[in-house]
């Protein structure tokens, strides 16, 4: 299931422009922000798909009882890119694990590229709820080969994808190689994806404009 959160009419579309103004994005910590932001919203409409329990929680004048989460997800990121993504959904998932895998691509011409993982630090993810962030899903080969390398780790028990822009090949590619039950949590989706792997209109390098250009 695709939830694509720009259908819908709410202040997450002002967050969302922001973060692709090329105005506001000479401001690196506003658009850190706003990747920030944008987590946020998307984090808390996941949560409404997980699991909750109740439990009776003693007031100064009361008992209230309180539907609370019950299981704490594993939240997982791109380095490094998501870490802003990563941030906003720790703010709500506070007591979340965190799993952070590096994913680059290796470019042998401007449209042929290939994606290589280098480095990850994760927590056991067996039978686990598995957030998986990025803000961009271009082709979606990245987040399959984080997945992949994630399940060196145990076989979580549901796998959510959220990202800020994704384009539609990237979805369909995950459909096809992630878990049939997997759910993505959309910003909004651009319909085009150009010879060299960038969505348009996008927003450009979301790791560049957060933490400065890289060599």
């Amino acid at each position: 299931m695709i939830h694509n959160l720009s259908q819908t009419n709410s202040i997450f579309n002002t967050f969302l422009g922001e973060l692709r103004d090329v105005d506001i994005q000479k401001d690196p910590m506003r658009f850190r922000r706003n990747l920030e932001r944008v987590s946020e919203i998307l984090g808390y409409e996941l949560s409404k798909q997980l699991h909750y329990q109740q439990k009776d929680i003693e007031t100064p004048l009361g008992i209230a009882p309180t539907q609370l989460l019950k299981d704490q997800p594993v939240l997982a990121t791109i380095l490094r890119a998501g870490l802003g993504m990563h941030l906003g959904l720790l703010n709500y998932f506070d007591r979340a694990d965190s799993a952070f895998v590096s994913a680059y691509r290796k470019h042998s011409t401007a449209e042929d590229f290939e994606v290589f993982v280098e480095y990850m630090a994760a927590p056991k993810i067996d039978d686990k709820v598995l957030i998986i962030s990025d803000p961009m899903l271009a082709t979606g080969s990245s987040m399959v080969m984080v997945y992949k390398a994630l399940l060196k780790q145990g076989n979580p028990r549901k796998v959510f994808v959220v990202s800020a822009i994704a384009a539609p090949e990237a979805l369909e590619y995950l459909q096809k190689h992630l878990p049939k039950s997997t759910e993505y949590f959309i910003g909004e989706i651009d319909k085009e994806l150009t010879a060299q792997s960038y969505i348009v209109p996008g927003l450009g390098d979301a790791g560049d404009l957060a933490y400065g250009e890289k060599c």
